[in-house]
C-alpha cells in the first residue's frame, strides 16, 4: 500500500506545527514542508527583541526549547520530515492532486503530488497607499529579513531618528526596541489612540507611559507620503502637512491574509478575504487544510469570523490540521476569544475577549464595566500596579471581556480572564475563586478577585461607579459635582488631580459631614489613589442620607489626563 503523502506549504509558525503532527500521528506518512523562505520555525513574535538587543544569537529564533536549530536536517534527523526551504509553491492543481514549485536558489522546478495539502502562507504586511513607498530605509517587521536589517541598524548606530508607522502591537514593540538602542522615535497612529483592543482610557495611560519613555506619539494623523532625495528616506509627511526628518521608517499598519495560492487554485475565500476553514481546518477541498494568518477564525464570544493573526493561535491550529490531515477529522479548534499582550517598555498591556468599544459596536447593549486599580502583590514584597477594567453582561453577570495594562503581572490577570471567559463563567462564580495565594506572588484577595467583588458591588447597586473619562467630561461642560480626595495630607502634596476637589481624609470625613452640600442630591464624587478608600468614603455618605454619591473608578492612578501635581 502506497503511503500517505502529506504536502504543507509554509515553514513559520502553523506549517511546521501541523507538519511534526501529522508525524506523531501517523509514522509511516511522507511529510514534506515546502517553505519559500530561507529559514524554518521563525519565532516572529521574538523579532522586536532581538532587534533590541534582548539577546543576540540569531539563531535563538530558530531554536527548540532544548536550543537545537530547526533547520532541513534537524526535521530530517529527529522527525523524518523533508523540509525544502527556498522554495515557494507556485500552483496548487486540485484536479490532480498536485503542486508546482520553483527553487530561488538553484532554479529547479518540479511537482509533487499529494493526498492531504495543508496551506500555510501566512499574511502579507500592508502598505500605505502614499509616494516614495520605493524609498531605501522604509521596511515592515514581518520576516527575518526584516529583522536581520533592523539590527543591522541598531548594531552600527548611525540612524539618529526613525518613525514607526501604526500603533498597534507590533508598532509598539518596535518602537521600544529602536529608542533602546538610542534612536530619537515618534509613533505615527491614524486613529485617536494606540493600541485598539483596548479602550481609549487605557490606551492613554499607555500612551502617557511610552511618551515618558522619551518617545514622541503622534494619534490621529496619517502618513500623506514618504520624502527622499537620492533613492533615500529623508522625511516623512503627515496628513496634516508636517513634515518629520527621518532616517528610518517602520511600517506596521497590520496584514492582510496572503491567499493568492489558495484563491487560485478555487479554494473558498471569507468574506474577510481569508481562507474559509471549517472546525477541523479543512477548507472547501476536503482535501485541503488552512492555518494561521492566511485563514479566517471563528470568534467564539460573537460567532462571527475575524481575523487573528497571533503565533499560539497558528501553533494550535497547526496541531489541529496536522492530525486530521494524517487520520480523519478527528479533533477540532473552536475559534478564538482573541487573547494578546504586549511589552510595553517595563508596562504590560493585555486584553482578551471583546472591549466596551467593541461590545457597543456589536451591539452588545445591556453591559456594564469596573475599573480595578491596585497592586499584583503587597508592598512589603514590592508589588506593582495593575489597572483593570471589566467588561460584563449586566443581566447574566456573564464576563465578556478584559483589558488590563501596568508594571505588575498583566499576564496573569490576562491568562485568568481569558479562561473564565471561556468557561462562560460569571462575575459570580468568581467572586470566591481559589487561586493561588503567598505574598511573593499576590495579595490575599487576588487583584483578578477584587476587580470581581468591584463588579458585583456594581451590579447589585452597592457601588455607583463613574469613569475617570466622565468625570473628565463633566468638568469640560462647566458642570460642577463636589469632588472629594479622601487620601492624606501628605498624599495630596506629592500629587493631585487639581480639578476642583477636596481634600478630605477617609478617618476625618465623618467628623466633617457639616463641609459637605447640604442638598443631599447634589452629586458627590469620591476618590483616592485607587479608590479603595473612595468606595468606603461613599458608603458613609450613603449611609448619612446624601442620595447621589459615586466612586471615580480607578482613582488617580486611573486618571489619563495632565494632573497638577
Amino acid at each position: 500500500m502506497a503511503k500517505k503523502r502529506i504536502i504543507v506549504i509554509g515553514g513559520s509558525a502553523a506549517g511546521p506545527k501541523a507538519a511534526a503532527k501529522a508525524r506523531r500521528i501517523d509514522n509511516d506518512a511522507e511529510v514534506i514542508i515546502l517553505q519559500k523562505e530561507a529559514d524554518l520555525s521563525m519565532a516572529s513574535c521574538g523579532y522586536p527583541y532581538y532587534v533590541g538587543g534582548f539577546f543576540n544569537d540569531r539563531n535563538q529564533l530558530l531554536c527548540t526549547p532544548a536550543g537545537v536549530v530547526r533547520n532541513p536536517m534537524f526535521y530530517l534527523n529527529a522527525k523524518d520530515i523533508e523540509a525544502r526551504v527556498n522554495t515557494e509553491v507556485t500552483n496548487i492543481d486540485t484536479k490532480n492532486h498536485s503542486v508546482s514549485f520553483k527553487n530561488a536558489v538553484s532554479g529547479e522546478i518540479g511537482m509533487l503530488t499529494y493526498d492531504k495539502l495543508i496551506i500555510a502562507t501566512g499574511a502579507v504586511p500592508r502598505m500605505p497607499p502614499v509616494p516614495g513607498t520605493d524609498l531605501d530605509g522604509i521596511t515592515t517587521l514581518q520576516s527575518m529579513k526584516d529583522a536581520d536589517f533592523l539590527r543591522k541598524v541598531r548594531d552600527e548606530g548611525k540612524i539618529k531618528k526613525a518613525v514607526v508607522i501604526g500603533g498597534g502591537l507590533i508598532g509598539i514593540e518596535t518602537c521600544e526596541a529602536l529608542q533602546l538602542a538610542g534612536i530619537e522615535i515618534t509613533v505615527i497612529e491614524l486613529l485617536p489612540q494606540l493600541l485598539t483592543f483596548l479602550d481609549w482610557e487605557l490606551a492613554k495611560l499607555v500612551e502617557n507611559h511610552v511618551r515618558s519613555k522619551g518617545a514622541n506619539v503622534i494619534t490621529e494623523n496619517g502618513i500623506a507620503a514618504f520624502l527622499g532625495e537620492d533613492g533615500k528616506l529623508t522625511a516623512v509627511k503627515l496628513q496634516n502637512g508636517t513634515e518629520l526628518p527621518c532616517e528610518l521608517a517602520v511600517v506596521a499598519i497590520g496584514v492582510r491574509h496572503n491567499v493568492k495560492l489558495a484563491k487560485d487554485a478555487g479554494v473558498k475565500i471569507g468574506d474577510l478575504g481569508g481562507v474559509e476553514v471549517n472546525e477541523y481546518m479543512q477548507t472547501s477541498d476536503p482535501d485541503i487544510y488552512a492555518v494561521g494568518d492566511c485563514v479566517e477564525t471563528l470568534h467564539r464570544i460573537t460567532g462571527k469570523k475575524v481575523h487573528a493573526p497571533y503565533g499560539d493561535l497558528a501553533n494550535l491550529q497547526g496541531r489541529v490540521a496536522g492530525e486530521n490531515a494524517a487520520s480523519t477529522n478527528c479533533v477540532t479548534f473552536p475559534g478564538t476569544i482573541q487573547t494578546g499582550i504586549c511589552k510595553v517598555f517595563d508596562y504590560g498591556a493585555g486584553s482578551t475577549g471583546l472591549s466596551e468599544t467593541a461590545a457597543k459596536r456589536l451591539g452588545y447593549s445591556d453591559i456594564i464595566t469596573v475599573m480595578n486599580a491596585s497592586p499584583d502583590k503587597p508592598g512589603f514584597m514590592e508589588g506593582k500596579l495593575l489597572v483593570t477594567k471589566l467588561v460584563a453582561d449586566k443581566k447574566t453577570g456573564r464576563v465578556l471581556g478584559a483589558q488590563c495594562i501596568g508594571p505588575g503581572n498583566v499576564a496573569k490577570q490576562i491568562a485568568q480572564w481569558a479562561m473564565a471567559i471561556q468557561g462562560k463563567m460569571t462575575v459570580e462564580d468568581l467572586i470566591n475563586a481559589d487561586l493561588p495565594y503567598a505574598p511573593p506572588f499576590s495579595l490575599a484577595i487576588d487583584h483578578f478577585i477584587a476587580t470581581a467583588h468591584i463588579m458585583q458591588n456594581k451590579i447589585k447597586g452597592r457601588m455607583k461607579g463613574i469613569s475617570c473619562r466622565e468625570v473628565h467630561d463633566k468638568i469640560q461642560v462647566g458642570e460642577k459635582p463636589f469632588l472629594i480626595d479622601t487620601r492624606g495630607p501628605e498624599e495630596f502634596e506629592e500629587m493631585r488631580l487639581g480639578i476642583g476637589e477636596t481634600l478630605i481624609p477617609l478617618g476625618a470625613l465623618r467628623k466633617r459631614f457639616k463641609e459637605l452640600p447640604e442638598n443631599k442630591n447634589r452629586e458627590i464624587i469620591c476618590y483616592c489613589k485607587i479608590s479603595l478608600r473612595g468606595y468606603e468614603a461613599a458608603l458613609a455618605l450613603e449611609g448619612n442620607g446624601w442620595k447621589n454619591v459615586k466612586v471615580m473608578e480607578g482613582g488617580i492612578m486611573a486618571w489619563p489626563y495632565p494632573r497638577e501635581k
